[in-house]
């Protein structure tokens, strides 16, 4: 009996155990099959997304590290010179004086440095003629190479009024120069030493040059001979109003470089270090050099003949203004503007005119006045050529044969103010107050044509004009009376600024009047 309940019992504990074991099974099997084969809904839901981590993309750089200046100051520093320059000097004779009194003077100059006591200094003043005086010094500069047989270039302003020009090389041996030729228009001078086989620079191409180079100056800034500074082109052809474009940089000039050569980073000389634009005397960032192209120009005729020849055709310009240019019908504000020709010039004998507007030469636009004297001087004495200009409202070529600018002026005589006749509808629109010229005035003006300005009021005292003008055309129309001054201004509007030609003394000039202020 035991043994049947033992065996039972064994019997229920087995199937509990299976049960509980299939239950297990079972569960297994539904979370396995569950995650194989998941629900529809779960099925739609997209996994979670995990974006790969962006790598961070930059351009190229256009600029790495900065220029190594060290071979170009190795390579170009030998050509470099620095220039001294003295005058000699006179003491003034004080009355009184005697050889004891010089000798006690002489005495307290050399071991005191000063003056005898109860005396005052004695001026200084420059040699003249064959006077010896005793040998001051006056400035410094700098210069460069410009060949292994002594030539050097520096500028005209370092050398000027100096009595005896000295170049100190790198390898400290000096030279008393001769001044070949100075040419003050371009600030440029030829020097020449005794001396052979010396390290001559390599001239570079202006034109090749390029804003945001990096360039290089060597000179003698305040007496610190062979210091190097550096920096970069600022513009290319900087217009100051004189007769060649600059090459701007921030390269720091100081006085002393004047005359040291501006380089690039091939070891080329591209310029002549000339001027810096400061309020304060002292270097402000603004430097100004010489292209070397123009001055290679100029030092081969200084080399040769010893001067300059440029041409010239013998007239007075100015700029063309907007309100001008418009008022005419020029269009744009361009070309120079002739305020007087000279008599017996080619400018004369080829027919300009004062009021007219030179817009060509040789075939060349002119853009800006200081355009004109440019191209002008760079021509050949002798050469014929072209010039258009803008006359009273059209276009007009004329022949000119340029002239040697050396060429001595004429000159035009004043005029004196003579009533004639009164303008009523001047008076009464443009505040002008006209007289008709008389024969004599037309005589000692040289001028056939134009009326005389007696009073200005309003509208004409506001453009500028004064008594004793010389109107010579109004909008365009060239006028010898006041008659034909009024015939004129009826049939323009009234309502529209008035351009006139006026000649004042020996020029002439457009000016705008704006009727009723407007």
């Amino acid at each position: 009996m035991t043994s049947f309940l033992q065996s039972g019992s064994s019997t229920r504990s087995v199937v509990r155990r299976t049960l509980v074991v299939g239950a297990v099974v079972s569960a297994v099997g539904l979370v396995l099959s569950s995650s194989l084969f998941p629900h529809p809904s779960q099925a739609q839901q997209p996994a979670p997304f995990t974006a790969p981590t962006a790598q961070p993309t930059q351009p190229p750089l256009i600029v790495k590290g900065l220029p190594d200046f060290t071979e170009l100051v190795e390579r170009v520093g030998p050509s470099v010179v620095s220039i001294r320059t003295t005058q000699r000097v006179v003491e003034d004779a004080q009355e009184g004086d005697d050889e004891a009194d010089a000798q006690m003077r002489e005495f307290f100059r050399r071991f005191f440095g000063t003056p005898m006591p109860g005396q005052t200094p004695r001026k200084s003043v420059p040699k003249k003629g064959n006077e010896q005086g005793e040998e001051r010094p006056r400035g410094v500069g700098s210069g460069f190479i410009l060949s292994t047989d002594g030539y050097v270039m520096t500028n005209a302003h370092v050398v000027d009024g100096a009595d005896e020009v000295y170049v100190n090389l790198t390898d400290k041996r000096e030279f008393k120069a001769k001044v070949v030729g100075v040419d003050k228009r371009t600030d440029v001078a030829v020097l020449k030493i005794e001396a052979a086989k010396l390290p001559a620079v390599a001239i570079g191409d202006v034109s090749k040059l390029k804003v945001g180079e990096w360039v290089m100056a060597i000179g003698t800034p305040f007496g610190l001979d062979n210091t190097v500074t550096a920096g970069i082109v600022s513009a290319k052809a900087r217009d100051t109003g004189e007769e060649i474009r600059f090459i701007q940089t921030d390269v720091a000039v100081n006085p002393g470089n004047s005359g040291g050569p501006l380089i690039n980073m091939r070891g080329e000389v591209v310029g002549i270090n000339s001027q810096i634009l400061s309020r304060s005397g002292g270097f402000m960032g603004i430097s100004l050099s010489i292209p070397i192209d123009d001055a290679m120009k100029v030092a081969e005729q200084l080399r040769t003949g010893g001067k300059v020849i440029r041409g010239r055709i013998g007239v007075a310009i100015a700029p063309v203004t907007k309100d001008v240019a418009e008022s005419i019908g020029l269009g744009k504000p361009v070309g120079a503007l002739v305020q007087s020709v000279e008599p017996g010039t080619p400018s004369e004998k080829a027919g300009l005119e004062a009021g007219d507007i030179i817009t060509k030469f040789a075939g060349q636009g002119i853009e800006k006045a200081q355009d004109l004297p440019r191209l002008v001087g760079a021509t050949k004495p002798g050469t014929k050529t072209s010039i258009q200009v803008f006359r009273r409202g059209a276009y007009k070529d004329l022949s000119i044969t340029v002239s040697e600018l050396d060429s001595t002026p004429g000159k035009v005589k004043g005029s004196k103010a003579e009533p004639s006749t009164e303008a009523k509808l001047a008076s009464a629109e443009l505040g002008l107050s006209l007289l008709d010229l008389s024969a004599e005035q037309k005589r000692e003006l040289k001028q056939n044509n134009g009326v005389l300005v007696d009073n200005v009021d309003g509208p004409a005292a506001r453009a500028g004009l004064r008594p004793g003008d010389i109107i010579l055309a109004v909008a365009n129309v060239q006028i010898s009376t006041v008659k034909e001054f009024e015939s004129v201004l009826a049939k323009l509007d009234k309502n529209r600024p008035v351009s006139v030609l006026v000649r004042r003394g020996e020029w002439a000039q457009y000016a705008v009047i704006r009727p009723n202020a407007k």
